[in-house]
């Protein structure tokens, strides 16, 4: 499932940097520390590494 926004996208490499211990899980904040525990490093990656350019900042609502 590919990043909605380009937010979503940092979120889950923060999150899969965590997972592969390239980071330490205490410096998480935000929705990086709930993808952290609930997706797989699978997930993550293809969240992550999808293109940015024409993707909004932030997801609208719904």
């Amino acid at each position: 499932m590919p990043a909605k926004s380009k937010s979503q996208q940092k979120a889950a490499g923060a999150a899969l940097a965590a997972k592969r211990g390239e980071i330490k899980k205490g410096e998480l904040k935000g929705a990086s520390k709930g993808m952290e525990k609930s997706m797989s490093e699978k997930e993550l990656h293809e969240m992550a590494s999808a293109k940015r350019k024409g993707k909004p900042e932030h997801a609208a609502h719904r």
